[in-house]
């Protein structure tokens, strides 16, 4: 039994090594000066640049305009993430809802049509997308990031099958009560949602955080750059005998490692139980 446990830990231990080992080493090789990585290539040590480095990507005014820090971008990418994953979850609950307890004709069918958009992913239909979000005016706003994303597949499907758990006794309950079709939605099915909901968010939360063709097609002005996106805008081409500030793109490799990374960890067990659990 403890042999077994420890070539459990063993494995483990190896496996957690092979995952971290290259964000160590970007994480080591960002203290270093952009020089030395250039000539040296990637390094496993402390370099002691850095507060300086982050200092620079997080503060320091940049880009064509010379006003655009990596703090910004990481608000950028906070607001398309959480807007993201926020009308990802509002869309998804209700078409759920409407599909499950409505009952409407041919309902089953539109289901089905909604689900086989999964075999459309954004790079297909990107250039009608782009289409329509300029028609709008919406090119450099936060809208025109987020609208176009907000219909999902795959939460649809998620909360179908959580609100066809749901006892029926239930929504009998409710309409004994005299609530009404919004109230059952908002008093009874959110709350039972919890764990869905929070499981759905971490999903769509780290995809939204992690778009990189759409912001880079709608968005032209700097100011509504994303981190993802300044990490090219740092690895540029060579401009006379300057290098790219390896240092500071690796930097920010790092930073957008960490919002979704955090989530992931406060809310693994809530992630975990919204899965495989179900509280009803």
């Amino acid at each position: 039994m403890k042999r077994d446990r420890l070539r459990d830990h063993i494995v483990l231990i190896l496996g957690a090594i092979l995952m971290m080992g290259p964000i160590i080493v970007a994480f080591t090789t960002s203290t270093f000066d952009p020089v030395e990585i250039h000539r040296e290539g990637m390094k496993l040590g402390w370099g002691g640049n850095f507060l300086e480095t982050y200092k620079e990507v997080l503060f320091q005014k940049g880009g064509f305009s010379g006003e655009v820090t990596g703090a910004l971008m990481t608000m950028n990418s906070l607001i398309l993430g959480i807007g993201f994953a926020v009308g990802k979850i509002v869309v998804s609950m209700l078409a759920a809802y409407a599909i499950v307890y409505f009952r409407f004709p041919l309902g089953s069918f539109f289901f089905w049509v909604i689900f086989s958009t999964l075999l459309l992913p954004l790079e297909v239909r990107i250039l009608p997308s782009y289409e329509v979000v300029q028609q709008l005016g919406l090119l450099n706003t936060y809208t025109g990031l987020i609208l176009p994303l907000i219909a999902s597949a795959t939460g649809t499907f998620y909360f179908r099958q959580f609100f066809r758990s749901v006892p029926d006794e239930l929504l009998e309950a409710a309409r004994i009560d005299g609530a009404g079709p919004l109230r059952f939605f908002i008093d009874f099915l959110v709350p039972l949602s919890r764990t869905m909901i929070a499981a759905i968010f971490i999903i769509m939360f780290v995809v939204g955080w992690n778009q990189y063709l759409w912001p880079i097609l709608i968005t032209t002005d700097e100011h509504y750059f994303t981190l993802v996106r300044g990490i090219k805008q740092v690895l540029q081409t060579y401009i006379g005998a300057n290098i790219p500030d390896y240092n500071e793109a690796l930097a920010m490799a790092i930073l957008a490692m960490l919002p979704p990374g955090l989530v992931v960890i406060v809310f693994q067990r809530m992630f975990i139980k919204g899965l495989v659990e179900s509280e009803k």
